[in-house]
């Protein structure tokens, strides 16, 4: 990434806990905010990493999010349930909608839960993989607000909905696809902005709906796939019925535009996560090795010349690897956007490793 610095991934997450606490967010909104954010920036997801934090600690102080929510779980059936977040910053609520989830499908088998009065939550990855913790599957979807056309289409309509599935094997790493179902997530197109970097070819149009590589004339996004554009868009409504039909919350063209500061009303977002345990079908050690046979035979798979074959989530676990050794980069919008935080609240700026 050029224009960065790399800081020191613990202090940086000591950071970002320091700047959630002192603009007022409670404990367990403070946890789970840096471990989504954390999630994102140690796996690359640089889009949906500390970066966000800036935006997050913004929208605390306007009153859009709860800084003390108090979330109320209603189970509704043996494997289903609806979590009313109170306008908590998404990951709070993401990360309790899983365990409740999780603790469902311990009897059920499978759970799902529905949540409701959410917000952005970030990278959904880091959700799925919680779950793949206590030995389940985990699958999360959102919605949000619209950003993406749809195929063949020439003004925004779903967000870019995200879709993630974790899966335990044998090894330390689950499998992963965590993806937005736009052919790049909105705040890539931030990120490559702040970076001064063009956008690939055919993923955003501006606002007559006419492709463009330049990330400051992006008025909308396309769906992912490109010429086959209407599998992405459907794909985008699988996640819009799950995070809005299910949780009676704003459709994508519903939902207030994140960026806008100016908004303090809460966003009434939905989202939706489902919780598999091994132990309710085949069992977990079985189930284990199955991946772990599948997994072999796909990355033993012949490769094009100069190429690799790699699973969802491969990538992640490499850059993980390499930002904890090396650090975590900064984009010059976080960094000043941290210098900031660390004037109004007094804060030492993270560690910085690289320069």
């Amino acid at each position: 990434m050029p224009n960065t610095i790399r800081v020191d991934h613990i202090d940086l997450d000591r950071f970002c806990r320091d700047a959630l606490r002192a603009c007022g967010a409670d404990a367990a909104t403070q946890a789970a905010t840096t471990n989504s954010i954390m999630h994102g920036s140690i796996h690359g997801v640089d889009s949906h990493g500390v970066r966000l934090l800036p935006h997050y600690i913004a929208v605390f102080e306007n009153g859009r999010l709860n800084k003390t929510p108090n979330l109320q779980f209603s189970k509704v059936k043996s494997g289903t349930g609806v979590l009313d977040a109170d306008n908590a910053q998404g990951a709070r609520a993401m990360y309790a909608a899983m365990d409740h989830a999780m603790d469902l499908a311990r009897d059920a088998g499978i759970a799902g839960v529905a949540v409701q009065n959410s917000s952005h939550f970030g990278p959904a990855g880091a959700y799925a993989i919680h779950a793949t913790r206590a030995g389940m599957i985990g699958l999360a979807f959102g919605n949000s607000d619209a950003f993406v056309r749809l195929h063949d289409g020439a003004e925004r309509f779903h967000g870019t909905n995200p879709i993630s599935m974790a899966v335990p094997t044998g090894g330390e790493n689950p499998w992963l696809l965590d993806m937005a179902t736009s052919s790049v997530p909105v705040n890539r197109v931030q990120l490559y902005a702040s970076l001064g970097v063009n956008l690939p070819d055919d993923v955003a149009s501006d606002a007559d709906g006419i492709n463009t590589n330049d990330p400051n004339k992006a008025a909308m996004m396309a769906p992912v796939g490109g010429a086959f554009g209407f599998k992405g868009a459907a794909l985008g409504g699988v996640a819009e019925i799950f995070s809005a039909v299910l949780s009676d919350m704003r459709l994508s063209p519903e939902i207030a535009d994140m960026g806008d500061l100016t908004i303090t009303k809460p966003r009434e977002m939905g989202a939706f996560v489902m919780a598999i345990d091994p132990d309710g079908f085949v069992g977990r050690i079985v189930a284990r090795a199955v991946m772990d046979r599948y997994l072999t035979q796909l990355r033993g798979s012949k490769p094009v010349a100069g190429k690799t074959v790699m699973a969802p989530g491969d990538r992640e676990w490499a850059e993980a690897e390499q930002r904890r050794l090396r650090g975590v980069p900064l984009d010059p919008v976080t960094i000043d956007g941290f210098y900031d935080l660390c004037d109004r609240y007094d804060l030492a700026f993270p560690k910085i490793t690289e320069r």
